[in-house]
């Protein structure tokens, strides 16, 4: 009689942890480190920084100290625009710091013939990544 009783103890407690156990998977699962929506954001910020550089790199060139480099050089905006599609993150990254460093000497009036030149030879770098890339 006492096996027959504790075989029923021992089945109610097999019992019970078995179906204790999804329940605290489910609840853990709950809790993760980090969240989904974390992940998600920190997923998207490399692809929005490229999107702010290729902004800031067209901006440039489609000024009006840009527009004269580019004519100067006999380039057309649109092979420019193609480029900074296709240039790599890392040079898409150097190329809009010194275009935000352009931007910011235009704005305060201190753009010169050497800030031109600069832009011009950035418009070049460009064209030589175009021609490298295919």
């Amino acid at each position: 009689m006492q096996t027959k009783r504790l075989t029923r103890i021992a089945a109610m407690a097999l019992a019970m942890a078995v179906g204790a156990g999804p329940m605290l998977a489910q609840s853990q699962s709950d809790q993760h480190v980090v969240s989904l929506n974390e992940l998600g954001k920190d997923s998207a910020a490399p692809a929005e920084t490229r999107r702010a550089n290729e902004a800031e790199i067209r901006h440039l060139f489609a000024s009006e100290a840009g527009q004269k480099a580019l004519k100067s050089a006999n380039v057309n905006y649109d092979r420019i625009d193609h480029a900074v599609s296709a240039m790599s993150d890392e040079d898409v990254s150097k190329i809009s710091d010194r275009a935000r460093e352009l931007d910011r000497d235009f704005a305060a009036g201190n753009l010169s013939d050497h800030d031109l030149l600069v832009i011009l030879i950035i418009a070049l770098i460009v064209i030589i990544l175009i021609v490298v890339l295919r």
